[in-house]
């Protein structure tokens, strides 16, 4: 009884501590919004798909540049100044793989060829797949009105034709900056202007195979500028670490320090991103400000939450309906038994 009376008391002062300050972020639009965007990526479990996504990244990436400079080793035989330009163009979109790479040259054989194409199709297909899964969850798409196996699978070639566009374009327009130096600074913000352009189309174009169509494309827009700017950025930087950290790391860390630093970047990537379209759903949504401690909920904790049990829904609603309820009460009035106030009916009982 007494330890029962203690842990009261403390809980007591905490609550009439941390209230106020909940109260007063709530009426501080700088603070209230954030606090709701790290909310609804930790209730997402956005750091899961974060990580998938850079692992299925990391699945595709190195096969695919294997693929990519066995090719050009057969066309461009007869050619080595060219074969070590058109590289040093597109690994340019690699940081910390693209100086090891082309220290190693263009070479391979046609099993190498083979293998890693397999395994980078399977990579991608696995991008894709991850990607439209993060983004139906991030906008709370119902399991109902995502699209079925067939759409889906037309929905992730588009995603990987597109990528590949986007990696060979500002591939080139990166291969243009290296090359202009006679031009000076100009140049590079005009590529790094241009590259980030391009980039916001196709993150905006990747946003809209990816997410159902129930999901607006205008209340995507933000987000692809963002991650658009954000990706070119992470390039820039990473370009730069190679050119002065990894460079000279390369002979103490080897492999194990590139594939980190690869998997750090793709994971860094993947996670700015996702936090870039969630802020387009508390925006868009209204989901904010949340409260830091509850009860009571403030409208935008019940509108997540409503959203939160619609996206368990998988069968169309004149067959399958999800109510939630949040009974009225005081912070300081005691928990009602869950037993007494179930508001989600089950399997088996019919639905308010």
């Amino acid at each position: 009884m007494i330890e029962g009376f203690g842990h009261l008391g403390t809980m007591g002062v905490v609550d009439r501590l941390v209230r106020p300050v909940d109260r007063a972020m709530q009426r501080q639009a700088w603070v209230a919004f954030p606090y709701a965007l790290s909310k609804k990526f930790g209730d997402d479990q956005g750091a899961n798909m974060a990580g998938l996504l850079a692992y299925y990244a990391f699945l595709s990436i190195f096969p695919l540049l294997l693929v990519f400079t066995t090719i050009l080793a057969y066309v461009l035989r007869g050619n080595p100044h060219l074969q070590q330009r058109i590289l040093h163009s597109a690994l340019v979109e690699f940081p910390v793989i693209g100086d090891q790479l082309k220290t190693e040259g263009l070479r391979g054989h046609w099993y190498v060829l083979v293998a890693s194409a397999v395994i980078s199709l399977w990579g991608a297909r696995g991008v894709a797949a991850a990607a439209q899964t993060a983004w139906n969850t991030v906008w709370n798409v119902p399991y109902a009105r995502r699209p079925g196996f067939l759409p889906a699978l037309a929905r992730s070639f588009g995603l990987l034709a597109v990528t590949g566009l986007a990696v060979l374009v500002t591939g080139l327009l990166s291969g243009i900056g290296e090359s202009g130096d006679a031009l000076g600074i100009l140049t590079r913000v005009g590529v790094f202007v241009a590259s980030a352009v391009i980039n916001v189309g196709v993150f905006l174009l990747a946003f809209r195979l990816a997410t159902a169509n129930e999901v607006a494309l205008r209340n995507m827009v933000p987000g692809a500028v963002i991650s658009g700017v954000l990706w070119q950025v992470l390039l820039v930087v990473g370009t730069f670490l190679l050119a002065h950290q990894v460079r000279h790391m390369q002979s103490l860390y080897g492999t194990f320090g590139v594939v980190l630093g690869l998997l750090a970047w793709l994971h860094l990537q993947a996670t700015l991103t996702l936090y870039a379209v969630e802020a387009d759903v508390v925006r868009t949504r209204r989901l904010w400000p949340r409260s830091l401690v509850q009860p009571p909920l403030t409208q935008g904790d019940q509108r997540a939450y409503r959203a939160y049990a619609e996206t368990t829904r998988r069968r169309p609603k004149d067959e399958q309906d999800v109510d939630v309820q949040f009974p009225e009460r005081t912070p300081t009035q005691a928990a009602p038994d869950p037993s007494e106030t179930s508001t989600t009916p089950t399997a088996d009982e019919p639905t308010s």
